[in-house]
């Protein structure tokens, strides 16, 4: 296939209509083109700003970055402001002409992190974060936004999933200035416990995004833990206490074990699925004495997310023992899939016979969706004891 290899290009369209990031990366890497022209004189990547959805409107922007001329960035701008003024549903009565009432279904991004809701109208289906999409255009241009208008925009959504809450968050962090980072003590003083949450997914925003702070302000990881730690004994929320503690594993300090251990039978499933990560303090060795017990606790919670969060820890962890594998081996059978795959892979690269099984426990799998070097994991155990075993 060439670059301009046009039905490489119409796969990137389907691609698009239907919010699938993973594959449209794949068809660009392959040559499709975002700005080729359509017969209805868009292009690939003006369909993705109006399709809201983010992510796969990065994932072009990205191969069409340095090509955009003025023109074709002012088109995009207006694109995406037409679709947020608009709304959603309202864009999509104005693009298809038709009424009656619209379909809604909540849609999670390919790397299940920012959440959307799917409108659907005589017969076109858009997600509602053309905020989010605005936001990461005006960013990507160097249109610069005040912190009040990205705070409500993000707080527009009102649910700290949506793709809108979390673009704004990013997009603030990415500047790495003390105008975003200045506004969060007061926002962590709110008695609204949305505000204070964006406080802590901003804080950890700046943690991850690990940009240099300002000559003589200190390093970022330092001034969150100085916020972070105490924050925990003062929220009373437990939304927000799960983001407060997920910004502190972000942060390298042996005082984060106490934190975790603390709030290990903590009755919200969403903190405790953040205690396991507490714990993860090296990829080699768990330092802390109880920390294989409280996994092993939390492993068997009744929760399934608490279960998939320790899963998500110990299947790639470094420091292989069996204590690491006899955790790993009570997920093989969880209704989760994706946990089962990951807790044979991790029993595989610990050389674990109990991975056999664990694979054909597995089931049926789309692997045109799934990760291919996790499925794979115990013939790859299989090979290095055939190999061992005629050597």
């Amino acid at each position: 296939m060439t670059e301009a290899d046009p039905e490489t290009t119409d796969a990137l369209c389907l691609a698009v209509a239907a919010f699938d990031g993973r594959r449209a990366d794949a068809l660009l890497d392959a040559g499709a083109d975002p700005l080729r022209p359509l017969p209805d004189g868009s292009t690939p990547l003006l369909r993705a700003v109006a399709s809201g959805n983010a992510g796969v409107t990065v994932a072009l922007l990205r191969h069409a970055e340095g090509r955009l001329t003025k023109e074709e960035r002012t088109a995009l701008l207006a694109c995406a402001r037409h679709w947020y003024e608009t709304g959603a549903e309202a864009g999509l009565r104005l693009a298809t002409g038709a009424t009656g009432p619209v379909e809604s279904r909540r849609f999670v991004d390919d790397f299940g992190v920012t959440e959307y809701n799917v409108i659907t109208l005589g017969g076109m289906s858009v997600c509602d974060g053309h905020s989010a999409v605005l936001t990461r255009l005006e960013a990507t241009f160097g249109l610069r936004r005040s912190f009040s208008d990205l705070l409500a925009r993000a707080l527009a959504c009102a649910d700290g999933k949506h793709a809108d809450w979390w673009e704004a968050a990013a997009v603030l962090a990415e500047r790495s200035d003390m105008e975003a980072w200045d506004a969060t003590p007061a926002l962590r003083s709110d008695t609204d416990p949305l505000r204070r949450r964006f406080a802590a997914d901003l804080v950890w925003y700046f943690l991850i995004v690990d940009r240099p702070a300002p000559s003589g302000e200190g390093s970022w990881e330092r001034r969150s833990f100085d916020v972070l730690l105490p924050w925990i004994a003062e929220e009373t929320d437990p939304a927000v206490l799960a983001s407060v503690l997920r910004g502190l594993n972000s942060v390298d300090d042996p005082r984060v074990e106490e934190v975790g251990l603390s709030l290990r039978t903590h009755p919200d499933p969403r903190v405790r699925v953040q205690v396991a990560s507490t714990l993860n303090r090296t990829r080699y060795a768990y330092t802390h004495p109880e920390a294989l017990e409280v996994l092993a606790a939390l492993g068997r919670d009744l929760d399934a997310r608490v279960r998939a969060g320790v899963c998500e820890v110990l299947y790639q962890f470094e420091g292989r023992s069996p204590a690491v594998a006899d955790i790993l081996a009570e997920f093989l059978d969880e209704k989760d899939q994706l946990v089962r795959i990951k807790a044979v892979s991790g029993l595989a690269d610990a050389d674990d016979p109990r991975c056999v099984e664990g694979a054909r426990l597995i089931g049926p799998v789309d692997r045109a969706d799934a990760d291919g070097w996790l499925l794979d994991a115990a013939e790859r155990y299989a090979q290095r004891r055939a190999a061992a075993a005629g050597s």
